[in-house]
């Protein structure tokens, strides 16, 4: 017989196939957390926020209240998941991971407000940090969210590689357009750091044109920048890519357990 440490688990947990219970309930944290996204976001236009700001405080105030309870039953109830069993150390280890450091994320700043706010500080960043742990807590109930952040770990070295390197480049192409341009341009170039703006915006092809060289010099320069940046810039979306290809390859390949034996199928 099933305890009620174990039910609320499989409840709060990912929705098993045939568990009515805990799709319902994944449904509803859905639901709720895309509504808490669009108050927010709703909220910060003052004209509709004037219309009844009793009616977002009072929403605020029940999600956060089931967001809470939510979060605390996950603690409760991890030591059901074998890499959290012991009581103590795996709730420790069960704080610290990243799904649960969301969670609390997700809750924690409004409590923050409530208290610090009584000594009159401005935490109003803490809304912005709200906002986007509430967005990617989505990710919990999404598998397309949760394969691009495999995805990211896996390739997590050439996307570090190719990071260094665009870094490197920055720094590099705006030494070299500092020294092109300072003289015929000292407010727009004004120094490397300030150079480094017209390199962000060549490098990644957007071109704003708020800055643009004018010697012969820093537009030989600005068109090869240019030129090699398309390349450059396009080596993440191709890591990315082709790590999106090996992950369904492999899931498709991946054998699926027999809903009525539990025995492996390997697929053809």
């Amino acid at each position: 017989m099933k305890t009620l440490k174990k039910t609320v688990y499989e409840i709060i947990e990912e929705a098993a196939p045939g568990n009515r219970p805990s799709e319902i309930f994944d449904v509803f944290l859905i639901t709720l957390i895309a509504l808490n996204v669009v108050a927010l976001i709703v909220g910060t236009v003052e004209e509709i926020h004037r219309i009844s700001p009793g009616a977002f405080y009072l929403f605020e105030v029940v999600s956060v209240g089931i967001f809470t309870v939510e979060f605390l039953l996950r603690v409760w109830t991890c030591t059901e998941n074998p890499s959290y069993a012991h009581p103590v150390k795996g709730r420790l280890k069960y704080l610290v991971s990243p799904l649960a450091l969301i969670d609390l994320l997700a809750v924690l700043p409004v409590y923050l407000v409530f208290f610090v706010n009584l000594h009159g500080l401005d935490l109003r960043f803490l809304r912005v940090m709200r906002l986007l742990a509430r967005i990617v807590r989505l990710g919990r109930y999404f598998s397309s969210l949760r394969t691009l952040g495999k995805i990211v770990h896996t390739r997590r070295g050439e996307l570090a590689a190719v990071v260094s390197v665009l870094f490197l480049l920055l720094v590099m192409t705006s030494s070299l357009m500092f020294f092109a341009e300072h003289q015929a341009q000292p407010e727009e170039f004004a120094s490397i750091p300030r150079a480094m703006w017209w390199s962000i915006i060549t490098l990644t092809t957007v071109g704003y044109g708020d800055v643009f060289p004018v010697t012969a010099a820093g537009r030989l320069l600005a068109g090869v920048i240019a030129i090699v940046g398309i390349g450059l810039f396009a080596l993440p979306a191709g890591i990315l890519g082709s790590g999106f290809m090996e992950e369904l390859e492999r899931e498709a390949r991946a054998p699926v357990r027999c809903p009525h034996c539990g025995e492996l199928i390997e697929k053809a």
